[in-house]
């Protein structure tokens, strides 16, 4: 018997309408009378055997939540079934099922107790919730004093804690600080390890890849492909990366050319608008060249209240492993206050390392806040293709050197 069978799901959503009539929809199955409606699925078919790491992977609005809601049994399928076997836990929207009156430990019972454990159940695995959250004091304090981050922390501790049969992971893991979202990777393949069932959803293509067995690309609510992760997402990212090559022949005097990318994610309080990698003069650059001094040339319009933006970029090979990367944070360039309405933009000026010969990606993102505690504003993964022709083994070329000598004695 499979953790998991999703047989033919279809989800329609009410185009327009009241609030109140968009959210009794949202309970209902989903029918609408005149069939003026939005199909965020269609004809969705997949099964996940018992212990299996099942990735989803898919554009904004492709229907990636749509499903995990519709799998955790918190949206009804306009047609269809879903079939769990096994105690399902899932991290969907941050801080969803906590009670921002209700203080950190009083949450931790209620979502435990909501999850299958009993009160004593509960109490013999706080201390290890409370050690993996870190929050200090908080853990007494409302959830609604808590910071974005703390919220996280809490809430993947507790899930990831329950002994979940089937746990479920959204892209909430994104907010996080890479220390944490390291931890919690970590706990991830644990509990794939101890045998647990995961369904994870990332644009970090990859964790998708080290996690997953198996792959499901979601293409505007439809499957596009189903199989062997590195097999689907090498699949996804050629037809990403061919959509957006048009924005190579942005000119750098024209930082508001849209980015007409989809693999992206944000709380939309600014949005990336243009990328270009040139050199000093401006000339644009179409090859990887080992110790060519170029500049990656990042545009942004601000659409929200910004304070503290924080602009960066990482470099993956085709594997999506990272190679490096840098933001104006941690380059001590802080940037000032920018106000809603306004595009800036954000220089970064780097020797070309000698890499080997194949594809790479770059990824650029704007945030908020500062490199502990901060919200992704908008991340565009792999919004640059180029290609090195180097012969050099490995992923990257390091000029040093070595010796060695014997210890105790003259060699």
């Amino acid at each position: 018997m499979n953790a998991l069978e999703v047989r033919n799901v279809s989800r329609n959503f009410p185009r327009g309408g009241s609030q109140w009539a968009r959210f009794r929809h949202a309970l209902s199955s989903g029918h609408t009378a005149n069939g003026d409606a939005i199909h965020a699925l269609r004809d969705v078919t997949f099964s996940v055997a018992r212990g299996e790491a099942f990735g989803i992977v898919g554009a904004n609005g492709s229907g990636k939540s749509t499903l995990l809601r519709i799998v955790a049994g918190i949206v009804q399928p306009t047609s269809g079934s879903v079939e769990v076997n096994g105690r399902l836990s899932a991290l969907l929207e941050l801080g969803s099922g906590f009670s921002p009156e209700f203080t950190g430990r009083e949450n931790v019972y209620l979502n435990a107790s909501i999850l299958g454990l009993t009160r004593e159940e509960t109490a013999a695995r706080f201390d290890v919730v409370e050690r993996f959250a870190e929050i200090g004091d908080f853990i007494d304090r409302p959830i609604r004093t808590y910071s974005t981050g703390m919220v996280l922390r809490l809430a993947f501790a507790v899930v990831a804690h329950v002994d979940p049969e089937i746990l479920i992971v959204d892209e909430a893991l994104a907010v996080g600080d890479i220390a944490f979202r390291q931890r919690c990777m970590r706990r991830i393949h644990d509990l794939r390890a101890g045998g647990t069932t995961i369904l994870f959803v990332s644009h970090e293509s990859g964790d998708v890849k080290a996690l997953c067995e198996r792959c499901l690309w979601l293409d505007r609510g439809s499957v596009r492909s189903i199989g062997e992760a590195d097999a689907v997402i090498a699949e996804y990212l050629s037809e990403t990366v061919q959509r957006e090559r048009k924005r190579d022949a942005m000119p750098l005097s024209e930082p508001e050319t849209e980015i007409t990318g989809t693999h992206r994610y944000g709380s939309g309080a600014a949005q990336i608008a243009g990328v270009r990698l040139v050199t000093p003069t401006g000339e644009p650059v179409r090859h990887w060249v080992p110790n060519l001094s170029v500049v990656l040339r990042i545009a942004f319009r601000v659409c929200g209240d910004l304070s503290v933006p924080i602009v960066g970029f990482l470099v993956r090979n085709s594997k999506g492993e990272t190679l490096f990367g840098s933001n104006t944070m941690r380059e001590n360039y802080p940037m000032p206050s920018i106000a809603p309405g306004n595009i800036d933009h954000a220089d970064f000026h780097f020797t070309m390392p000698d890499l080997a010969a194949g594809r790479y990606f770059i990824s650029v993102a704007i945030s908020e806040g500062t490199l502990d505690e901060f919200g992704v504003c908008d991340y565009v993964e792999d919004a640059l293709a180029i290609d090195a022709a180097g012969d050099t083994p490995g992923y990257l070329r390091l000029k040093c050197s070595s010796a060695a000598q014997r210890a105790g004695g003259e060699s």
